[in-house]
């Protein structure tokens, strides 16, 4: 096993409390709340069995096992097709999966053995009780063993104990445990199970919800049988909703195991609307784009293709219309002929079939949005790199930026960790920055991450020809570099930028693309613990540094490298007091970090590893930069006056 392997065996097998500083939470739409925490590796211990109920994996009736004995349907199951979930559609105790234990796998049923059972299912409207995962055997009686269930609205876990406690009809008591939460219809949640030989434990979303002595040992038999769905008693009424994923160990977990398990789980997407509702749904919330002065873009995408309805105004009702009638599921819609400085609401709503075939309308969450600033008033924004594929950093980057009311977003590049990946951008990207990006415009460029694939132009809706453009906000220009492409002097993005910035009068200019033309990274412009050899940034985008100086470029925002840093002014390539250009790396939305070089260089005024973001104020001739760490702690700030 390798290091990684032994830290999540670590988390596994060690009690990890719930107010563990490296721990947060973050509200989920379940009401409920989600870990997220510094990152672990995927390695570890490994279930015993392990089923993932897809189509691909079932053929016919079967379900072909990951890990641990195959199982069989009691009939032909059908399937949730519906966007990039796949998942097994449970309708009542027909649906059952039967799955015959052998090996290591039996063991678990044994009396007083350890284990963790874990589930991933969405109940639907109705679901009265029944059974996720459950393990008995004939030879003991109906009610032997343990139940992974719901019944009134709450996860439930149970198991029978061997006590003298048996109640008249001669099968042992169950020790249950109850949930406190309330599952939600249509919504994803991850539910475990865990009993470590004295004591039982029931989490939901990570959350240790319910904790028992069990007096005795579970009473399951030696040929026990695992049963997926289906119900959990003769008086149940069956599993309806579906199932994506069932796994056991043989050992049991701990919360912080539970709550690195239930991180994983929400990086692919832990919320859904209900199934009646379904057939059609948001794959990407509705987001803005390119706000100015008079006008804002509203973008959204919908599972299936359809007609769709902008609804916006000056109050939340919402009163004005713009139809958007073609039948496509990526929807962009311009608002124009809106007042400066201005707040306005929005709402987009689709029509849905709902499950008797009548008209059901989709729709989003009302949200605010504000038009730009004329010069002369202060404006605020937030710079955020290298988004990638790490939801569980983005997420809380993104929802720290909007508690400080920034006026729209620049993104540096690689939103995602492979843009023709379309769930990287559903799964991953939007559903991260929507906290932030559905009330403020994103204004981002390409990073190499994104391998200018055709998702990032259906998304976005800048001016032509998308990869480079410009816009204005208050006293600043800001100038947007595809730095994946040519940037030598004789490029269309070079000759582009030397004659936008010559024409500029605003009274700061910024430039953003995503490779740094200046960079203390340890390795990737040479390795510097191996030789003392290093380009230390990009000398193909430094070809741009000119430019910079040429039309007193400000600042320059990039990302690539996955940390923070900030130069001091840079002129003729050597650091000034004053009157050069400052190169700023913020590569720290989500990807993985990076480490800074033994040595440093001339250009460098402050370096941090970890993930960060930063906001920027200005105020006619007066520049405030500071940036935050993902606890929200200040841990950089510069100020810059200019002369009257």
């Amino acid at each position: 096993m390798n290091v990684a392997g032994w830290l999540l065996l670590s988390l596994f097998l060690t009690p990890g409390p719930h107010d563990d500083p490296a721990i947060s939470w973050s509200a989920q739409p379940n009401g409920q709340s989600l870990v997220w925490a510094a990152p672990v590796p995927h390695e570890g211990p490994d279930p015993v069995g392990h089923w993932l109920l897809e189509e691909r994996f079932c053929p016919g009736d079967m379900l072909r096992a990951r890990l641990g004995p195959d199982g069989q349907f009691l009939l032909p199951p059908k399937w949730d097709r519906a966007g990039a979930i796949r998942a097994a559609v449970f309708e009542d105790r027909t649906s059952e999966c039967r799955i015959n234990t052998t090996g290591s796998l039996r063991q678990q049923f044994l009396a007083g053995q350890p284990f963790t059972v874990v589930a991933v299912v969405a109940l639907d409207p109705g679901s009265e009780n029944g059974c996720l995962v459950r393990a008995r055997s004939g030879e003991a009686g109906e009610a032997a063993g343990w139940v992974l269930g719901f019944d009134e609205g709450v996860f439930t876990f149970r198991l029978a104990a061997a006590e003298d406690t048996a109640s008249g009809h001669g099968a042992p008591d169950p020790v249950a445990l109850t949930g406190r939460s309330h599952w939600q219809p249509g919504h994803w949640h991850h539910v475990v199970g865990v009993f470590d030989g004295e004591t039982a434990e029931l989490f939901v979303d990570g959350q240790l919800e319910a904790s028992t002595p069990v007096k005795g040992r579970p009473v399951v038999g030696s040929d026990g049988t695992l049963l997926l769905g289906g119900s959990s008693g003769l008086d149940a009424s069956g599993l309806q909703g579906r199932m994506r994923e069932v796994a056991l160990y043989d050992r049991a977990a701990r919360g912080r195991w539970v709550q690195a398990e239930a991180l994983r789980q929400s990086r692919v997407s832990l919320t859904s609307v209900p199934r009646a509702a379904r057939e059609n749904r948001f794959t990407v919330e509705p987001f803005l784009q390119f706000g100015t002065l008079d006008g804002m873009t509203v973008i959204w995408q919908l599972e299936q293709a359809g007609p769709a309805t902008l609804h916006w105004g000056e109050t939340d009702a919402c009163d004005q219309r713009i139809e958007s009638a073609d039948p496509k599921t990526i929807h962009q819609i311009r608002i124009t002929g809106l007042a400066a400085e201005a707040q306005y609401f929005y709402r987009v709503t689709a029509g849905a079939a709902g499950a008797e075939g009548a008209e059901a309308i989709l729709s989003s969450e009302v949200r605010t949005f504000q038009t730009a600033c004329r010069p002369g008033t202060p404006i605020a924004f937030a710079v955020i790199g290298d988004t990638q594929e790490r939801p569980q950093i983005a997420k809380p980057v993104a929802e720290l930026a909007w508690t400080q009311r920034p006026h729209f977003l620049l993104l540096a590049g690689d939103l995602v960790d492979n843009g023709e990946e379309n769930s990287d951008w559903t799964e991953q990207f939007f559903p991260s920055l929507s906290p932030l990006i559905s009330r403020v415009p994103l204004f981002p460029v390409l990073g190499n991450h994104e391998q200018n694939a055709r998702n990032y132009f259906d998304y976005m809706a800048l001016p032509d020809p998308e990869y480079y453009y410009q816009f204005s906000y208050g006293d600043a220009d800001f100038f947007m570099i595809d730095s994946n492409r040519n940037v030598d002097p004789g490029s269309e993005q070079y000759r582009w930028l030397d004659q936008a910035l010559g024409e500029s009068r605003a009274i700061w200019k910024f430039v953003c693309h995503h490779h740094p033309p200046y960079s203390s990274d340890e390795n990737d412009y040479g390795d510097l613990w191996k030789t003392n050899q290093s380009t230390r940034g990009d000398l193909r985008i430094r070809q741009l540094v000119p430019l910079y100086e040429k039309h007193h470029v400000d600042i320059v925002w990039t990302g690539h490298i996955h940390s923070y840093e900030r130069t001091w002014p840079i002129r003729d390539n050597a650091a000034v007091e004053q009157g050069g250009t400052i190169y700023v790396v913020t590569g720290g939305g989500g990807g993985t970090l990076e480490t800074p070089a033994p040595s440093r260089p001339f250009f460098q005024n402050n370096v941090r590893h970890g993930h960060h973001y930063c906001m920027v104020a200005l105020h006619r001739g007066v520049l405030e930069l500071k940036a935050f760490t993902i606890d929200d702690r200040l841990f950089d700030s510069l100020r810059i006056e200019k002369p009257r």
